[in-house]
């Protein structure tokens, strides 16, 4: 099942990615209120979890560096209910797979795909995954484009809390796994990762002196093979770890899923998911 659960990522990670890289989102939250791109990111993303505080959000986000949470949490739910957000968020997301996929958002394909997504999504336990059992509060739409993003970003948060165990696991931290992630596509040096670059020389000097006194990169910030076998055990885990929502589905059904995302993913990865 752990092959199954990668190629599942593979397949519904273009539809959740038009949340983040689409404009129709980012033009609903500033219709909202919401003055830039992070403050609409935090606010929708962490709304399910209702009014929690910043220090909730750093915890259950992982990645973001300290402070980062605070700049927006919870002053935005002062100005914007979550549940807005929220609305915000699925409306602006089914904007753009409507746009990006044109004639296959009417597709029965489509259909089968959000009707088989929802069953996997609503399926699994929520114990220990704060991120997934907020989705899992919110109501399923009943329009299939929305239907399928909203149950492709429910698996994407039970697979995101299941990445952090292992993180968790591994002893590597969400900068230093940002470190990892960035070494293992070939950035480098890692220090200049989008998701990071705009950190502290100090803190970044750290992070990276802590990994190389363990021995996962090199003096010049390279994967030693210890490295490169960490971040791979962190992705094997991650992909144990997500097995348990596709085990609601027949053989047949799983199989049948694969086929009918196959298309919907290659438009939107054609796409670049904007």
């Amino acid at each position: 099942m752990a092959n199954t659960a990668r190629r599942m990522f593979e397949l519904l990670e273009p539809i959740c990615l038009v949340t983040f890289f689409a404009d129709e989102c980012n033009e609903e939250f500033a219709a909202l209120g919401h003055p830039d791109y992070w403050a609409g990111y935090f606010a929708s993303r962490a709304a399910p979890l209702g009014r929690v505080s910043a220090e909730v959000v750093h915890a259950v986000f992982y990645s973001f560096a300290e402070g980062e949470a605070a700049r927006h949490i919870p002053s935005a739910w002062e100005k914007i209910p979550p549940e807005e957000s929220v609305a915000a968020r699925e409306r602006g997301s089914a904007a753009s797979l409507r746009r990006i996929l044109g004639d296959l958002a009417d597709s029965p394909g489509l259909v089968r795909a959000a009707d088989l997504t929802t069953k996997a999504a609503t399926s699994a336990p929520t114990n220990g995954r704060p991120m997934y059992a907020g989705m899992r509060t919110l109501p399923v739409p009943s329009d299939p484009v929305a239907r399928l993003w909203h149950s492709a970003t429910t698996l994407r948060e039970h697979r995101g809390d299941g990445h952090i165990a292992a993180l968790l696991g591994a002893r590597i931290g969400g900068t230093e796994a940002h470190v990892l992630s960035a070494l293992a596509t070939g950035v480098y040096p890692a220090e200049s990762f989008g998701r990071i670059h705009h950190l502290p020389k100090k803190r970044l000097a750290a992070v990276m002196d802590g990994l190389r006194e363990r021995g996962i990169v090199d003096a010049d910030g390279r994967f030693t093979d210890a490295g490169r076998e960490t971040r791979q055990r962190i992705e094997a885990v991650t992909d144990e770890l997500a097995e348990a929502p596709y085990e609601a589905l027949a053989p047949a059904e799983l199989d049948e899923l694969i086929t009918v995302l196959e298309p919907i993913a290659a438009k939107l990865v054609a796409a670049g998911s904007r």
